[in-house]
C-alpha cells in the first residue's frame, strides 16, 4: 500500500508540470529509442551477412593458393599457386568424406552477344559446382559430366548477364562470343544476389573446366577447388582429410608448411559475426550517450524540484516522515519519469527501424532482449541520476525547509 501511495504521490507531481516533465523525458526517449533503431541496424546487416554467406553454398570447403616466402618475408595469401585439376582429381579418388568437388578456373573475358556487349567473370567449373553452392537453374539446365569430359562449348549464365544481354528474350540456345571463342547458352541461373563484400553473384558465366582451361585460361595452376560434405558436423574431419591428401600430391616434408589454405563457411561467418558485433556495440555504445544526458537533464530537473518542494518536504517531516520516506518519493518519481521515458523511447525506436528499413532497403531486427535491456538501462539512469537529488531532500533540516522562502 505505501508503495502504492508513493507512486501516486509522485504521478500527480509529474503530470503537474506536464511541460517539464515531457523535456526532461525526451532524453530518455531519444536514448531509447536510439539504442533500438542502432543494435536493430547492427542485428539487420549480421542477419543479412549468414543469409550471404549460406547463399555461398551447402557445406562448403575452399580450397586456395598458400603464401610464400621470400628473403623471410610472407609474401601474402595465395602468393604462391600449386593447385592443379590433378589435385581436384585426387580429392575426388581418395576422399573418403567428401561428396562433391569441384575445380574453379576463372577467365575475365568480354562477352558479344543478345543485344551488346558485357564483361563479366567466366568460371569453369565441373559439375558438382551446382551441388557445392546449392544454385539452382531457373530455366534450361546445367551441363552435364559428357559436356566437361568432352570440352563442350556451352554456358550456364547468371541472372545479371542474362538480363544485360537478353532483356526482352529468351537466352537459352543463343550463341554468345566469349573472346572470340563460340559458347551455347543452355541454361540461367536462380539470382543469389550480392554478396558479403558487396560483389553480384549473379554477373556470372559457369562453363565446363574443360572448356575454360583449353580455350581461354590456358593455365596450369587453377585458383581454387570447392568441395562439400553430406552434413555439417562432417566439415571438420575432411578439411584435415584434405590436408592430408594434399600434403602428399604436392610432396611435403613433415616439417614444410602448408602450400595452400583449406576454409569452410564457418570461418566466414565467424569472421562476419566477429565484425557485425563489434558495429552493434560500437552503434549502441554511442546510441546510449543519448541516454547519459537524459539522465543528466532528470537530475537538473530533480534538484530544481526539491528547492520549489523545501516547504512541502519541512512540513512532511515535521509530521513525522523520514528521511527515508522523502527519498524514496523522489527515487519514485525520477524512477517512473524515466520508465515513461522508455516506454515511449521503445515505441519509438520500432517505428525507426521500421522506417529506415522502409526507405533505405536496409535489414532491421528488433530483438525483444534489447527493447528489455534498454528499459532496464533507462530504469537504472532514472535511480542512479534521481539519488542526488533525493538524498539532498532527504537530508533537509525540518526547521529550515519550513522557514524557506
Amino acid at each position: 500500500m505505501r508503495a502504492m501511495v508513493l507512486v501516486k504521490v509522485a504521478g500527480k507531481s509529474i503530470v503537474r508540470n506536464k511541460m517539464r516533465t515531457l523535456l526532461t523525458m525526451l532524453g530518455i526517449i531519444i536514448g531509447v529509442g536510439a539504442v533500438i533503431v542502432m543494435v536493430a541496424v547492427g542485428l539487420g546487416a549480421k542477419e543479412r551477412i549468414n543469409q550471404q554467406i549460406q547463399n555461398l553454398g551447402t557445406n562448403m570447403i575452399v580450397l586456395t593458393a598458400g603464401s610464400s616466402t621470400q628473403g623471410g618475408v610472407s609474401q601474402g595469401a595465395q602468393s604462391f599457386n600449386r593447385l592443379t585439376v590433378d589435385n581436384a582429381d585426387a580429392l575426388r579418388r581418395e576422399s573418403t568424406l567428401l561428396t562433391a568437388i569441384s575445380p574453379v578456373i576463372v577467365a575475365p573475358g568480354h562477352v558479344q552477344g543478345g543485344i551488346g556487349n558485357w564483361r563479366t567473370a567466366v568460371n569453369g567449373v565441373a559439375v558438382d559446382y551446382q551441388a557445392i553452392r546449392d544454385w539452382a537453374v531457373t530455366s534450361g539446365s546445367f551441363f552435364d559430366a559428357t559436356d566437361v569430359r568432352v570440352a563442350r562449348k556451352v554456358a550456364v549464365v547468371g541472372a545479371t548477364v542474362a538480363k544485360n544481354l537478353f532483356p526482352d528474350q529468351d537466352p537459352i540456345g543463343q550463341e554468345i562470343q566469349i573472346r572470340n571463342v563460340p559458347f551455347k547458352i543452355i541454361g540461367v541461373l536462380a539470382e543469389k544476389g550480392q554478396t558479403a563484400g558487396g560483389s553480384d553473384q549473379d554477373d556470372i558465366i559457369l562453363a565446363p573446366y574443360t572448356t575454360v582451361q583449353t580455350r581461354l585460361a590456358g593455365r596450369q595452376f587453377i585458383p581454387q577447388i570447392l568441395a562439400a560434405t553430406a552434413t555439417p558436423l562432417e566439415i571438420a574431419a575432411a578439411m584435415e582429410e584434405i590436408k592430408v591428401i594434399m600434403r602428399e600430391q604436392h610432396r611435403l616434408a613433415s616439417y614444410e608448411d602448408d602450400d595452400f589454405t583449406v576454409r569452410n563457411q564457418a570461418d566466414l561467418a565467424e569472421a562476419a559475426e566477429s565484425t557485425t558485433e563489434v558495429m552493434t556495440m560500437l552503434l549502441a555504445a554511442i546510441a546510449s550517450i543519448s541516454l547519459l544526458v537524459g539522465g543528466i537533464g532528470i537530475m537538473n530537473i530533480m534538484l530544481v524540484s526539491v528547492t520549489e518542494r523545501t516547504r512541502e518536504i519541512g512540513i512532511r517531516l515535521a509530521i513525522g516522515a523520514h528521511g527515508s520516506d522523502v527519498l524514496t518519493q523522489f527515487l519514485v518519481e525520477s524512477t517512473v519519469m524515466s520508465l515513461l521515458g522508455g516506454a515511449v523511447g521503445i515505441a519509438v525506436g520500432f517505428a525507426g527501424a521500421s522506417l529506415l528499413g522502409r526507405f533505405t532497403g536496409w535489414n532491421t531486427v528488433v530483438s525483444l532482449p534489447t527493447v528489455f535491456l534498454a528499459l532496464a538501462f533507462s530504469a537504472s539512469v532514472g535511480i542512479f541520476f534521481g539519488f542526488y537529488p533525493a538524498r539532498k531532500a532527504a537530508s533537509l533540516n525540518p526547521i529550515d525547509a519550513l522557514r524557506y522562502e
